[in-house]
């Protein structure tokens, strides 16, 4: 048994009906909090995860998915060895929840891993892996890459109405901190990068002396000749101190 939903949208079986409204709220909150205050990236997305195990109900083990391409799946910030598991078993065999997830925008709830008929191998696999019950939920998509919650039990029919309804309450707060997270990540990356490229403009000032100018209209010739991009040549002669033969 499965069942899809469009993104932030309960199931049509979904009763609306849950318990601890206040005290969910509470939590999330503590949670929204909690993850306005990590400074790493990284550390950001295991508090989603880490989170995301304590209050979903049936929960034993999540990840954060990233699908580049529509088809290559990686885990981010895993609980454990099984969501690693899971995510390469989907890769290898180009199929399940969380590329479901990311070819029709859904999200996908699959209480019974054993009685799923959708995905034949990648359930067998889930199963014998110790994933008995899977939620997938959307946390952001960019053109043909996606970012999902995966949500893994070691119990069939773990994952309920009450599971679904706070899992995607929980989403919503957590695309926030991940959309965060990847802004902070990619600013980061960008002064890296900034950075190494200004240490090779250096090296090559003062081996040729010539301008800033021309030292990086030096790393972008290697970079076209060799088709290789501009911080890896430059990260390369600012950790050996060669360019290519010619320097």
């Amino acid at each position: 048994m499965s069942e899809d939903v469009g993104r932030g949208e309960p199931s049509s079986s979904a009763t609306g009906t849950s318990d601890g409204q206040d005290e969910l709220a509470t939590q999330l909150s503590e949670f929204a909090r909690t993850v306005q205050q990590q400074q790493d990236p990284h550390e950001t997305l295991v508090e989603i995860v880490r989170a995301a195990v304590a209050l979903v109900p049936g929960c034993d083990e999540a990840s954060i998915s990233v699908v580049l391409g529509r088809r290559h799946v990686t885990s981010e910030a895993a609980s454990g060895e099984l969501p690693k598991i899971v995510d390469d078993l989907q890769e290898s065999l180009g199929e399940g929840p969380c590329l479901t997830t990311a070819y029709e925008h859904l999200t996908v709830r699959v209480p019974d891993m054993a009685t799923d008929d959708r995905w034949p191998r990648f359930t067998a696999g889930a199963v014998e892996a110790g994933a008995l019950g899977m939620m997938a939920l959307q946390l952001y998509v960019e053109g043909d890459n996606l970012g999902a919650l995966n949500l893994f039990s070691r119990t069939a029919g773990a994952f309920d109405d009450e599971s679904e309804h706070v899992g995607l309450m929980f989403a919503a707060h957590a695309a926030v901190a991940y959309s965060a997270a990847h802004e902070q990540a990619a600013l980061s990356r960008s002064v890296e990068t900034r950075q190494v490229i200004g240490q090779a403009q250096g090296i090559l000032m003062e081996r040729h002396r010539v301008t800033p100018a021309q030292a990086f209209a030096m790393l972008v010739r290697v970079s076209q000749h060799r088709n290789e991009k501009l911080r890896d040549v430059a990260q390369r002669l600012a950790d050996s101190g060669h360019l290519d033969e010619s320097t």
